[in-house]
């Protein structure tokens, strides 16, 4: 492995760039050498094989995705019943901040349904931020359980997934959607 963290960084958010705004056909190892303006192979020495890109994009994401501190402490601060839906309504703004990570994510969970080596790249990346919000949801003392968790996951996966594609009600904002969404799922 190449050891320049800066460019790996470098490399991996131009990927999601191409990924994100492109699509998945446009995403080559040339590509992103000219979109992160370095020389022609230095995307391939980094990362040889397109699970390893794929891979190495998947954790940007989830880099690019972490809550701010500040905010997760104020949302704390509100009572259990609220806290739910303010919480959905943070993660669903933080995906929609940037719309080429939220459509990148999906095109790598569309390319992992399509190749087992992007699979066995990218679901231990899921499972583990997974595991850590039904951990967080836990110490937090939420209603519910895993399950009610992955509910909310996938009320926000819909939501953004419309929001990025063809909004079925683009006149709602996206975060009323979930907000509500996840109170009626956490009565």
């Amino acid at each position: 492995m190449v050891a320049n963290p800066e460019r790996r960084a470098k490399l991996a958010q131009a990927a999601l760039k191409i990924l994100g705004d492109e699509g998945a056909r446009a995403l080559t190892h040339r590509a992103v050498d000219a979109r992160a303006q370095l020389p022609p192979g230095t995307c391939a020495n980094y990362f040889p094989s397109r699970a390893e890109l794929l891979l190495a994009m998947a954790q940007k994401v989830f880099d690019l995705l972490a809550p701010d501190q500040t905010r997760i402490e104020q949302l704390a601060e509100l009572p259990i019943d609220e806290a739910p839906a303010a919480y959905v309504s943070y993660v669903t703004e933080r995906l929609l901040q940037h719309r080429y990570v939220a459509a990148a994510l999906i095109e790598l969970r569309l390319e992992a349904a399509r190749s087992d080596d992007v699979r066995a790249a990218l679901a231990p990346v899921l499972r583990e931020g997974f595991e850590a919000d039904v951990a967080f949801h836990q110490r937090r003392g939420l209603s519910g359980g895993r399950d009610e968790v992955l509910w909310l996951h996938h009320l926000v996966n819909g939501a953004v997934l419309d929001a990025i594609t063809i909004p079925m009600a683009p006149e709602t904002p996206v975060s009323d959607v979930v907000a509500r969404g996840a109170q009626k799922l956490t009565v």
